[in-house]
């Protein structure tokens, strides 16, 4: 197999490409960061990208990409901008010569450092390796001669390995001339201290609700139902929201929702229904996402009572009901904290020994009615 047909490992299945995305909605105090240091002369060789997984990272990395490549020479008129007002926005037009490019993957002035095929070929590699890295290395070697910006964006920069993160701090330290660097980082903690160091941060947070309907809506997946409960669920992560569209996740929850509050006596028949519809061939995406829903449960369960406040909003009809019943007090809320990082450790435990997923889905909501009775 050819890595031309592999996944594209920076896409979010069901959405489209963050190179496809015209417009980053929710994040106008990252974007003004950016402009501000641009317009104060301050344009750094290597900015880090940062926040929760789906806010739209990438999309500002391939925007920023668009707009420097499309600012003219520094020295031309405006360039970088000596003689044209500061611009307030990212934003480049779609018919712009170097949109057009960036959309057909023929920019030549920007570099994309991602996963690659494994050695077999078959599959995507677990980490960004030094091979790549190399690439982007010779890219800016290469292509020095030519003069103009080069951008390159790593998706994502915690996935490199020790030997690749080396490479690119080495890039980092003595950055070619007209450069960027822009990395993606879901968990900047694990970077090197000395990559982060040498970077300036703009951090991303979720999107509230409003903010996450219109970047779904962008993407051609405008939710029915109720955009503040698909936030909760979500956490304000547009990919976690494209995700739970997917897989019927609203739904999901609010079977869950339903089970918990039959508690202590619980409904077996439905348990059992949700932990075999879960557990059929060919619904792994499902089965994953049913155990990320039920430790989120837990959770709420636990923050409730440690916070003694509803959430915002509820995630499914019924929650606030079930919540103030199961978890009243601080103690209850330790309780329900102790009892989700059990249950964490034993479905992932379940898992990675190829336990029956039905099985064990069923006796792990028996477990959590053995310690509600109790």
């Amino acid at each position: 197999m050819s890595e031309m047909q592999l996944p594209e490992p920076d896409r979010i299945e069901g959405a489209p490409h963050p190179r496809e995305t015209p417009r980053l909605i929710g994040q106008g105090a990252a974007e003004a960061a950016f402009l501000d240091a641009v317009g104060a002369g301050r344009l750094h060789h290597g900015w880090l990208i940062t926040g929760p997984r789906g806010v739209g990272k990438a999309t500002l990395a391939w925007q920023i990409a668009r707009f420097l490549l499309a600012q003219p020479p520094e020295g031309e008129a405006g360039g970088l901008f000596g003689e044209a007002p500061d611009p307030d926005s990212l934003e480049v037009a779609p018919d712009h010569p170097v949109a057009r490019r960036v959309a057909a993957g023929s920019e030549p002035g920007l570099f994309l450092l991602r996963r690659g095929p494994n050695d077999k070929g078959n599959a995507l590699s677990a980490q960004i390796r030094v091979e790549e890295v190399r690439r982007l290395k010779s890219f800016f070697s290469l292509s020095a001669a030519e003069g103009g910006r080069r951008v390159a964006i790593v998706d994502a920069a915690d996935e490199m390995n020790t030997s690749a993160a080396n490479a690119l701090l080495k890039l980092l330290e003595e950055p070619p001339a007209r450069s960027t660097l822009l990395l993606v980082a879901h968990q900047p903690a694990r970077l090197l201290p000395t990559i982060r160091s040498r970077c300036r941060e703009l951090r991303l947070k979720p999107l509230a609700p409003a903010d996450l309907a219109a970047a779904l809506d962008q993407a051609g997946l405008a939710p029915e139902g109720d955009v503040a409960a698909l936030s909760e669920l979500s956490g304000g992560s547009v990919g976690a929201a494209v995700r739970l569209l997917n897989l019927g996740g609203a739904r999901l929850y609010a079977d869950l929702v339903d089970l918990l509050a039959s508690l202590p006596r619980l409904d077996r028949p439905r348990a059992i229904a949700l932990a075999e519809a879960a557990a059929q061939r060919g619904q792994e995406a499902r089965r994953d996402l049913l155990v990320e829903l039920l430790e989120l449960a837990l959770m709420r369960l636990a923050r409730h009572g440690a916070t003694g406040r509803p959430p915002a909003a509820e995630a499914a009809p019924g929650e606030a009901a079930m919540l103030a019943r199961l978890s009243p007090t601080p103690e209850a809320g330790r309780r329900w904290a102790g009892l989700a990082q059990e249950v964490s450790d034993r479905l992932a435990h379940g898992l990675a020994v190829n336990l029956d997923p039905a099985a064990l889905i069923l006796d792990t909501v028996l477990k959590i009615k053995d310690r509600v009775a109790a």
